[in-house]
């Protein structure tokens, strides 16, 4: 055998081993590949054939992207479908998403059946929800993405969330996911732990969080509790936002725990000194102090002197003339001075007395046919000292007194 033909011989046997190499394709085929170039938002993917594969943007995911660099890297490995060839273009498409979309309806299947919570990333903001590449196309309505309402979504993309498959249906190609179902159930666990250490009497920091005609809302570490209205402070408090306002730190006191309805009952007036215990040693018996009429009632009016202590002032303490009903001496809110008849702290008592800070009017006197038309004796002359050893009242002086005037009468008509 010449050289020549050994040379060709050769040749050949390395011309059929390289074809032998290389791998043989058809449509819908599935293949494994390298991504070795990404270009012009498309991916340029080397399977081994005799020429490189190329994934257009829109087969790389089963939502928008913007980017192709966001779905792929290069040098990683991926798992394809041929789309479609054509040879004598060197054209050779494959897909992503559909490798992806077929796998994904079983595991999407598995975890709605099981209930299982997994990450995603937001690959899209669109109208009325986000948008997350599950395989498929998986939407989180608005409502289904946080715990409280959100305004704008703008900034979730790109955001990992955790969710659960609320739900599937393979035959219109929709997979409904929901954030919110799990922020709940955790939210639910953490508020249980929370209940569970709590005691009443406890007190504690908090922050206000939301207000409502009724109370407000204090976060205690991750849960809320309620601050009744009547809660708020130690005066009166006609609506919250009066006395705490959204975001304000504030101490509680735990007035109540209910963990079967989740319910928790605090206190922010309870958590500071009353006004009672305040009041001790500010007053005094005799105190001549000014407050506000606050309350009306048929036996006299309640007064406030200090934040939270009333004292009352009985009818007969309004004015020093006769008063039928207090309401013709003073009126709700009006500013008055009361003098500190009686002050008990502990027993959370004033009695206080209107008439008191005011001077007596003079009576004038009654004139003599006045006092004889009410039957009033006439005045008596000089009171005669019982005790004057120079006047005798004995009934044997008297007699004697007597018959003597007499007598001179009697013997000057003979």
């Amino acid at each position: 055998m010449s050289e020549e033909t050994k040379v060709q011989e050769s040749a050949a046997a390395e011309s059929q081993e390289a074809m032998d190499n290389f791998v043989s394709l058809k449509k819908g085929d599935t293949v494994n590949g390298t991504i070795v170039k990404i270009e012009d938002n498309q991916v340029f993917v080397s399977l081994g054939y005799k020429y490189d594969g190329v994934i257009p943007l829109r087969e790389l995911s089963s939502v928008q992207l913007d980017n192709a660099a966001d779905a792929v890297q290069v040098g990683q490995e991926v798992q394809l479908k041929v789309v479609s060839i054509d040879d004598g273009k060197e054209k050779l498409v494959l897909s992503k998403k559909a490798i992806d979309s077929e796998s994904a309806w079983d595991t999407l299947q598995a975890r709605f059946d099981s209930g299982e919570v997994f990450e995603i990333s937001v690959a899209d903001v669109v109208k009325g929800g986000l948008v997350a590449d599950v395989g498929v196309r998986g939407f989180i309505p608005a409502s289904m993405v946080e715990r409280h309402f959100v305004e704008d979504f703008s900034d979730y993309k790109g955001r990992t969330l955790r969710v659960k498959v609320k739900e599937i249906d393979r035959e219109n190609n929709k997979v409904i996911l929901s954030a919110k179902e799990v922020l709940d159930a955790e939210f639910e666990q953490n508020k249980q732990n929370i209940i569970g250490g709590l005691q009443v009497g406890q007190e504690l920091d908090g922050t206000v969080q939301r207000l409502t005609p009724f109370g407000a809302f204090v976060d205690i570490g991750g849960i809320d509790g309620l601050v009744h209205v009547s809660e708020l402070s130690w005066q009166h408090v006609a609506h919250p936002k009066d006395v705490v306002t959204e975001g304000q730190s504030v101490r509680v006191k735990v007035l109540k725990v209910d963990p079967a309805n989740g319910k928790i009952s605090l206190s922010i007036k309870a958590a500071q000194p009353g006004p009672w215990e305040q009041s001790s040693g500010q007053f005094n018996i005799g105190d001549i102090v000014t407050g506000t009429v606050r309350r009306i009632v048929s036996f006299g009016v309640f007064v406030e002197i200090a934040p939270g202590v009333e004292g009352l002032v009985h009818i007969s303490q309004l004015a020093h003339r006769h008063v039928a009903t207090p309401n013709e001496v003073v009126k709700e809110g009006q500013e008055v001075k009361a003098k500190i008849l009686d002050f008990n702290p502990a027993e959370k008592r004033v009695s206080l007395s209107i008439k008191e800070t005011e001077e007596a009017p003079e009576q004038a006197p009654r004139p003599e046919r006045e006092r004889s038309e009410r039957g009033e004796r006439a005045p008596r002359g000089p009171k005669v000292e019982l005790n004057n050893p120079n006047v005798s009242l004995s009934n044997e002086s008297m007699s004697f007194t007597l018959a003597e005037r007499f007598g001179d009468k009697l013997s000057k008509l003979k």
